[in-house]
């Protein structure tokens, strides 16, 4: 089993930045593809950006990108989200998730093909 702890969320205004975490213990996931989801009130969870677990390959939403940045430390065992240029758009509930790789350039943009997933972090962007 893998559990993943998000943190760094928070308030910010409109144009400001924030780092969030995505720390896994139970195992190592260098072999596990990286994701960062979010959920609006009165929203369906979308994606936002996925990282390889070899680390060189990355997507996002487009409504992100540009802004967003999403990157590992396999050493670490943690993921993160830069994110930039934060928009009112953006407040939701961000969730880190983990899904078993098979190659090492796969990234997966759809929930079910995740197999863990945190609690998830606040950001709330004020305008």
């Amino acid at each position: 089993q893998v559990q993943l702890v998000e943190s760094g969320g928070g308030l910010v205004q409109a144009g400001g930045s924030l780092r969030l975490s995505c720390a896994a213990s139970g195992r190592t996931v260098s072999r596990f593809v990286m994701g960062w989801f979010r959920q609006a009130p009165e929203k369906e969870r979308e994606f936002v950006a996925g990282i390889s677990w070899g680390g060189g390959n990355t997507d996002y939403a487009d409504s992100v990108k540009g802004r967003f940045a999403i990157s590992r430390d396999n050493v670490k065992n943690t993921a993160y989200l830069q994110m930039n240029s934060l928009k009112p758009e953006d407040t939701a509930v961000y969730y880190c998730a983990a899904g078993r790789g098979r190659f090492s350039v796969q990234i997966y943009t759809t929930a079910p093909t995740y197999d863990f997933w945190g609690q998830g972090t606040q950001v709330t962007v004020s305008s």
